[in-house]
C-alpha cells in the first residue's frame, strides 16, 4: 500500500488536535484529555522528537481538574483512565514522574467506587467496576512500593471475591447478568468487550499469570469462556459467530456488526490471549478460526460499519487485525488489516469533519469527535501503529493487547 497518504492524514489529525480547546473536557483515557495526550506522546515518538508540550499540558490540566474537585472515577472518562495513561507513559519511558506519590491519595476513593459498582452488578469495563480493577492491576504490576503493592493486591482480591460471589455458576460455566437496555432496564448476559463478559475474560486473563490471583482467576476464566462458547453460531456460514446479548429467557440472535465494542472481534482477541495464558491449544485454534472468519467479512451488509473510529468503525477493526498479525504472522490478518486501513481512509469524506472524519451517532446524525475511543485521536494512534518501526502497547487500554 502507498503509505504517503496515511502520513498526510496523520499530520492532519495532529494539527486538528493542536487547535482544540479542552477546558470543559473529561479526563479519562477513552473519552478525555489523557487519551488525547496519549496520542500526542506517541506522535512525538513517531516523529523522533522529544518536545511534547501539548501532551504534557493536557496531563497537567487533568491533574488540575482533580485538584479542583473533578470526581468522575471511571476508566473511560475519569480518574482511573487518567491513572492508566500516566502509568503507561511512565512505564514506557515517555515521562518521569513519582506515580506512587501522585496516586496514593486517590486509591481509596477509586477502591470504594469499584466495590460499589461490582456489588451492584455494574461490571462495565468502560463505565463500571472492571475499569477500576483494571487500573488497580496496572498499579499492582508497576508500583515501586511493597506497601502499595499489598494494598493493590487487597483491592484486586476484593474484586475477584465480588465477581465470584455475584456470578451464576455451575461445574462448567460462569456468567454475569447486567442491564442490557439503556431505557428499559432489561437485564441479560452481555458478551461484548466494551461492556460485557469478554472484558471479564480479559480481566481474568490479565490476573491469572500472578500467583496472588491465579487459582480463582483461572477457574472463572475457563468457566466464562465455556459459557460464551455455548452460543457459537452452528451455521458457520453466517455473518457472525456470536450474539451480542443473551436475554434472561435464553433468546438471542446472530446479528452483530464487525467491531471492537460488540461481536466476534472482541471475543476472538480475548480468547486468543486467554488461550496463551491457559496454555490451551484447542482454545488457541478456536480463537484463530473466529478471527479468520471475521477477516472474511468485508461487505457492508455483513459488517454494518458506518464510521472510521475505534469503537465501532474501520480503524478499530484495523487495529485488532494488526495486533493479531503481529501475534501470529498470519497473512489473513495482514490482508484484513490493510483492507480496514484503506476503508478507514475512504471514510474521510466529511468536508466539515476533523481531517474528514465524523462519528456516526445514528440515522442522519454525525458528530465531530477528538477522543481516543470515538474520534481522531484513536484513528491517529492506529495510523501510528501501522506506520511505525517500533512496538507499542497503548491498545491495552482497549483490551486488544
Amino acid at each position: 500500500m502507498n503509505t504517503s497518504i496515511f502520513h498526510q492524514k496523520l499530520e492532519e489529525i495532529n494539527k486538528i488536535i493542536d487547535q482544540q480547546e479542552y477546558e470543559e473536557s473529561t479526563i479519562g483515557v477513552l473519552s478525555g484529555l489523557s487519551g488525547i495526550a496519549l496520542f500526542k506522546f506517541y506522535y512525538s515518538k513517531f516523529l523522533d522528537k522529544d518536545n511534547n508540550d501539548i501532551g504534557s499540558i493536557l496531563l497537567e490540566q487533568s491533574i488540575q481538574k482533580i485538584n479542583e474537585g473533578y470526581n468522575l472515577g471511571t476508566f473511560c472518562s475519569g480518574i482511573a483512565g487518567m491513572g492508566w495513561v500516566i502509568s503507561h507513559l511512565e512505564r514506557n519511558g515517555f515521562i518521569d514522574i513519582d506515580l506512587d506519590n501522585l496516586f496514593g491519595e486517590l486509591d481509596q476513593y477509586l477502591f470504594k467506587k469499584m466495590k460499589n459498582d461490582l456489588e451492584k452488578g455494574h461490571y462495565d469495563f468502560l463505565h463500571g467496576g472492571l475499569g477500576y480493577a483494571f487500573y488497580f492491576l496496572n498499579r499492582y504490576k508497576n508500583t515501586n512500593s511493597q506497601l502499595l503493592k499489598e494494598n493493590y493486591k487487597t483491592c484486586l482480591l476484593a474484586a475477584i471475591e465480588i465477581l465470584e460471589k455475584r456470578s451464576e455458576s455451575n461445574d462448567k460455566t460462569y456468567k454475569w447478568i447486567s442491564e442490557i437496555g439503556l431505557n428499559t432496564k432489561e437485564k441479560g448476559y452481555n458478551l461484548g468487550l466494551s461492556h460485557g463478559m469478554s472484558s471479564i475474560v480479559g480481566m481474568l486473563t490479565k490476573l491469572s499469570p500472578h500467583k496472588d490471583f491465579e487459582k480463582v482467576s483461572k477457574k472463572m476464566l475457563r468457566g466464562t469462556i465455556s459459557y460464551i462458547l455455548q452460543y457459537q453460531n452452528p451455521n458457520k456460514e453466517g455473518s457472525c459467530l456470536f450474539p451480542n446479548i443473551i436475554h434472561e429467557n435464553g433468546s438471542h440472535e446472530y446479528k452483530s456488526r464487525l467491531a471492537w465494542c460488540y461481536g466476534d472481534l472482541g471475543i476472538g482477541i480475548r480468547f486468543w490471549h486467554a488461550a496463551k495464558v491457559l496454555q490451551d491449544a484447542s482454545l488457541l485454534k478456536t480463537a484463530i478460526k473466529i478471527m479468520e472468519h471475521a477477516a472474511l467479512r468485508t461487505n457492508n451488509e455483513q459488517t454494518m460499519i458506518k464510521d472510521a473510529g475505534l469503537c465501532h468503525g474501520s480503524f478499530g477493526n484495523a487495529q485488532i487485525f494488526l495486533r493479531m498479525y503481529k501475534e501470529t504472522n498470519n497473512n489473513t490478518f495482514k490482508d484484513a488489516c490493510e483492507f480496514w486501513m484503506q476503508d478507514g481512509l475512504n471514510k474521510a469524506t466529511h468536508i466539515d469533519g476533523y481531517a474528514g472524519y465524523k462519528q456516526w451517532k445514528g440515522p442522519n446524525e454525525w458528530k465531530k469527535e477528538v477522543s481516543l475511543l470515538e474520534g481522531v485521536a484513536g484513528i491517529g494512534l492506529t495510523l501510528i501503529d501501522y506506520l511505525a518501526d517500533f512496538e507499542t502497547s497503548w491498545d491495552e487500554c482497549l483490551m486488544i493487547s
